[in-house]
């Protein structure tokens, strides 16, 4: 055998082995969700249904981490801001914390509010037609990853309980005016950031590409892009969180937000400061400045969308 194809032969066979460590982590991931359904399930007279749930549920949650992540970690890791494995940890961690914070809402509008559950009086079928979206959305959303396309797993889930809710007891079942609202929205998510990234592209240009002294600039100018991104997640945390422990005003709800994108204006000043002495005055050095916001941009983004995303796993 000759060394280029004993060579390519290793290549192989390492390929192979990854492959195969991966289907394993898969298969143990989807029998501990059947085993935590068993544990937890035990009461339940439809013990083995929710098992077959739990395991559809953990192949639709799979999915959503294989196609979805790369929407919130894409630019950090591209930029080499972060490592790969970095993002990937801070994307569990912020992703499992939006999930469990600020999750609910999303999840009882995919259970009950697209398919009205009093056109369909029998239990059975709902259930089934909940599964069916499931496994329908999950399976696209697979196809979809292998081909390498970025889809939405909303529009996914949406589809799918749609389809199954018509099937089961026709048009009626569907709330169309309630429908109507989340496909707008489809439509004026990417146009309303597609504005706004644009509004901060011309902003940075304006204030730091395009002045001479860049690094000047770049020092008085990110750390309040930092600052805003702080007030506005700070902001949506406690919309999310606070109403459900103290109802309070807006007025304390901005006061709060602004606050606390005061202290990280003055924490992250600091951290410009310290780093200034290394910095050149050219794009690449400037560039610098720019990641950790990227990787806080990141964790912000996983966690709304541990926040919303979760209900397409666990909905139905």
């Amino acid at each position: 055998m000759e060394i280029k194809n004993i060579k390519e032969f290793e290549k192989a066979s390492k390929k192979l082995q990854k492959d195969t460590l991966k289907i394993a982590l898969a298969l143990l991931f989807l029998i501990g969700a059947a085993l935590l359904a068993l544990i937890f399930g035990q009461a339940n007279s439809k013990g083995l249904l929710l098992i077959f749930a739990a395991v559809i549920g953990g192949y639709m949650a799979m999915n959503i981490g294989a196609n979805d992540v790369s929407n919130n970690v894409g630019p950090a890791v591209g930029s080499k801001a972060i490592s790969m494995g970095g993002a990937i940890l801070i994307a569990a961690i912020c992703e499992m914390l939006g999930a469990i914070i600020a999750g609910g809402e999303v999840v009882s509008t995919i259970k009950g509010r697209i398919v009205s559950p009093e056109f369909i009086n029998d239990a059975h079928v709902f259930i089934n037609v909940m599964l069916a979206s499931l496994l329908s959305g999950a399976l696209w959303l697979h196809v979809a990853t292998l081909i390498g396309a970025p889809v939405s797993t909303s529009h996914s889930v949406v589809g799918g309980i749609m389809g199954a809710g018509m099937a089961a007891a026709g048009m009626a079942a569907v709330n169309w005016h309630f429908l109507s609202g989340i496909v707008a929205s489809w439509v004026i998510s990417p146009l309303m950031g597609a504005l706004i990234a644009m509004f901060f592209l011309m902003l940075i240009k304006k204030t730091i590409a395009y002045k001479e002294d860049k690094k000047s600039a770049a020092l008085k100018v990110v750390p309040y892009l930092v600052a805003l991104m702080s007030l506005t997640f700070s902001w949506y945390l406690m919309i999310k969180v606070l109403k459900r422990l103290y109802a309070v005003g807006f007025e304390i709800q901005l006061a709060c937000g602004c606050i606390l994108a005061l202290l990280i204006f003055i924490l992250f000043k600091r951290f410009v400061l310290k780093k200034a002495p290394q910095l050149e005055n050219s794009h690449e050095s400037i560039n610098e400045l720019f990641n950790v916001p990227l990787i806080f941009a990141a964790a912000l983004l996983s966690f709304a969308h541990g926040a919303n995303d979760v209900a397409n796993a666990i909905g139905p």
